[in-house]
């Protein structure tokens, strides 16, 4: 059988058919966000460290004897919970899966805030939030310069400011 120019232009074309969604599939795996180990790490720690602020300090609202214990409080409430929710946002979209519970060294210091009430209360929540912001700047300092996901890294590098609020007011309780 002689292969003609009709048969090379039909094979050409049954090549282009055949390799083009392949390459699509590599362009698309090449824009795809990066993920690493340390974004990966990032999301599951600062979500699970975000769930931990929000249950501890509504534990505060009926546990705490201190009106400048309850009004911290209330500001980790509410800025913890809009950064959680803007993580969930960013993780889900990227591919990432949060924290669904805290981590269980987490869960071990909301059960004994649980037990306590008035000043033995204020003094150990206190305690855990200025230990869990110093962790948290850490951790958000450390991914807003070297993360490799460039919108976990910018979610990081625009929460910091709010994380080092954070830990100076906790500093002051």
């Amino acid at each position: 059988m002689q292969i003609t120019r009709k048969h090379v232009g039909t094979l050409t074309m049954l090549g282009a058919l055949v390799l083009s969604p392949l390459a699509m599939a590599q362009a698309a795996a090449d824009t795809a966000p990066a993920v690493s180990k340390q974004d990966t790490a990032f999301v599951a720690k600062a979500s699970a460290a975000g769930m931990t602020e929000v249950q501890a300090s509504k534990l505060a609202d009926s546990r705490a004897q201190s009106a400048a214990v309850k009004s911290f409080a209330a500001r980790m409430v509410t800025d913890h919970t809009k950064a959680g929710d803007e993580l969930s946002a960013v993780a889900q979209k990227d591919g990432f899966a949060p924290s669904t519970s805290p981590m269980p060294a987490q869960q071990k210091a909301l059960a004994k805030l649980e037990t306590l009430n008035g000043a033995a209360f204020d003094k150990a929540y206190s305690s855990m939030m200025l230990k869990d912001h110093i962790e948290a700047v850490a951790l958000f300092k450390k991914e807003s310069t070297s993360g490799k996901n460039d919108d976990l890294k910018s979610f990081a590098a625009q929460t910091l400011p709010t994380l080092d609020e954070h830990l100076a007011m906790a500093k002051k309780l």
